[in-house]
């Protein structure tokens, strides 16, 4: 993972340059001794390799929002954790320019028993922001969430919509120069969604790059002039949103 913090001319902010990504799926646990003991080794054959992006070569430009569609295990979701830098990868190199603010699975990057206060700091650090910044930044962020009266209850008591409103209140509040989302628009009441939805126009605005996942052809269409569909892992097709949506769709019916 490379990361610059500006951006040359008209470079792509983010790179994908021959990219995979590969766990290893244990399909059962040693019961004997001598399993343990090859599996320790190396030698082990319980294990399955599997590619969830295989090679993958990808330029977004600075100011581009781009969605990424396709079906469940299509490498969606480890794509956007590889170019936020949660994931990475087996081979191949990831380069991004620019500081990112990521919102992928409910939770990442929170921890339950810690107050909605304390895991603004926690998730703002985990973003690049230092704590000073953070600070500054406080008033706003929960201001934003709409969560002043639970901010010092632990997490663990906020619903799914709730950790969704303090999630995105911080990532668009560290000035990211890249928004990435993974699917977490469809989480969470329609008046925060049509919120979230005015701050990301109000982002594509001032030229910022976005990156999501939705399942939404609508809001797809609304925010993205280009789209990518993965499938097993790898880039199907990718090109102007109202033909790769159509085509996707055929083939999803």
């Amino acid at each position: 993972m490379t990361t610059n913090t500006t951006q040359a001319g008209k470079q792509p902010i983010i790179q994908l340059d021959g990219v995979a990504k590969m766990y290893r799926l244990n399909k059962k646990k040693p019961f004997l001794v001598h399993d343990a003991v090859q599996r320790l080794l190396g030698r082990g054959t319980s294990g399955e390799d599997f590619w969830a992006i295989r090679e993958l070569s990808l330029s977004i430009q600075p100011g581009e929002s781009l969605a990424v569609v396709g079906g469940n295990g299509a490498g969606k979701s480890t794509l956007l954790g590889l170019i936020a830098g949660t994931i990475s990868p087996t081979c191949g190199r990831v380069t991004v320019s620019g500081r990112v603010g990521a919102l992928l699975e409910l939770g990442a990057g929170f921890h339950s028993d810690l107050t909605g206060r304390e895991n603004v700091f926690l998730n703002a650090s985990l973003l690049g922001l230092q704590r000073e910044e953070a600070e500054e930044q406080f008033e706003n962020i929960v201001t934003y969430s709409e969560l002043r009266d639970f901010i010092d209850v632990p997490l663990r008591n906020y619903s799914s919509g709730m950790q969704v409103r303090l999630g995105f209140a911080v990532a668009i509040h560290i000035h990211p120069e890249i928004l990435i989302m993974d699917e977490v628009m469809s989480v969470g009441d329609q008046s925060f969604q049509i919120k979230c939805s005015r701050s990301i126009r109000q982002f594509q605005e001032a030229g910022k790059t976005i990156l999501f996942v939705s399942h939404s052809p609508g809001q797809v269409s609304q925010l993205c002039r280009r789209v990518i569909w993965l499938e097993h892992g790898r880039l199907k097709r990718e090109g102007p949103t109202e033909e790769i949506l159509a085509a996707y769709q055929q083939k999803s019916s």
